[in-house]
């Protein structure tokens, strides 16, 4: 099997199969572009003169790859002109090691040779969470009543309330945004709670709760703003618009963040996660449970979430060290 037939012929089994999103698709193919460009400028010969073990440059054979090749390219690209982080090798590594495991499960490998391939360990870096008097600024940095602010501020609630994603937000309809009963335990009545339907990776749905704050922003912009917006543009299901009524952007998403955090004077640097690694930081210190905030943020493992538990613990022996009179001599 050629080498760029055998990618092709993977990428298109993930696409359907897994249930990708474009943003994902994107990213794999880009790995595997880097990885195959790579791999056509390698010797099929070494120093000795001796055949390489692989040798799928010269032969465009996806059957001739080796372990040699992925090991070599986790050096190239930590030793390049422009070396990748850790984390970065770590990620365009695994999108080569899923080719190869595919391979070899098609049987155009006789083994898989990517499986005994480490990416290089990369430093823990903690998630960066903003304070709730931050985000109360960033929040209010959007308060008017022409209909782009009352958009953006409807985004910028719904992220904090949710922890969604950037690109979650946006894949967003309206009709992802509801309401349902649910009975208080204490007086037996029903009540009504409003959620969000949040389509996560792999095409995964969970149900997470919107919060007062952020309903009343939501139904502002619906009743005010996404009607003037949706009668620029062709009919549209999606819940947040751009001025000439498509759905908004990941990219003009994210520069709506930059101009609210610039708006509100912070010094920290916020990006779209910001919000939602403050959201799971919040609650965890609000005394949520781990596998409660695992579930709204729609982590896979709760391994992921417990990285916010390293915040918050890290915070209160700061807050323990600086207050307490008899914690340091």
């Amino acid at each position: 099997m050629p080498l760029d037939r055998a990618a092709e012929t993977y990428l298109r089994h993930i696409a359907i199969e897994r249930g990708l999103s474009d943003h994902t698709l994107t990213a794999y193919r880009r790995d595997l572009a880097t990885f195959t460009t790579w791999i056509a400028t390698q010797p099929t010969v070494d120093s000795s003169g001796a055949d390489r073990a692989g040798g799928a440059a010269v032969v465009g054979d996806v059957g001739r790859l080796a372990r040699a090749d992925l090991a070599g390219f986790v050096e190239h690209l930590a030793t390049r002109d422009a070396p990748l982080a850790p984390r970065s090798i770590a990620r365009m590594l695994s999108s080569v090691r899923s080719f190869t495991t595919f391979a070899a499960g098609e049987g155009w490998l006789p083994l898989d040779p990517g499986a005994s391939v480490r990416p290089p360990k990369a430093p823990m870096r903690l998630p960066k969470a903003i304070s709730v008097e931050d985000m109360e600024r960033l929040l209010q940095a959007v308060d008017g009543d022409d209909p782009v602010q009352l958009r953006d501020r409807a985004l910028l609630e719904l992220l904090y309330a949710t922890g969604a994603r950037i690109s979650e937000a946006v894949g967003l309809s309206v009709d992802d945004v509801t309401t349902l009963a649910a009975v208080d335990e204490d007086s037996d009545e029903d009540t009504d709670v409003s959620v969000v339907r949040v389509t996560g990776k792999g095409n995964k749905q969970r149900i997470v709760p919107l919060g007062s704050y952020a309903r009343a922003a939501v139904d502002a912009y619906l009743v005010r703003a996404r009607p003037l917006f949706a009668a620029r543009g062709h009919a549209t299901p999606a819940l947040f618009l751009g001025a000439r009524g498509a759905r908004l952007s990941r990219q003009s998403a994210w520069l709506v963040i930059q101009a609210a955090a610039a708006a509100a004077d912070l010094t920290e640097h916020v990006s779209p996660h910001t919000f939602r690694h403050s959201f799971a930081t919040h609650l965890l210190e609000g005394g949520a449970d781990v596998r409660v905030v695992q579930e709204l943020l729609g982590h896979a493992s709760v391994a992921t979430t417990q990285i916010y538990t390293l915040v918050t613990a890290d915070m209160l022996r700061d807050v323990y060290q600086t207050s307490h009179p008899r914690a340091r001599r």
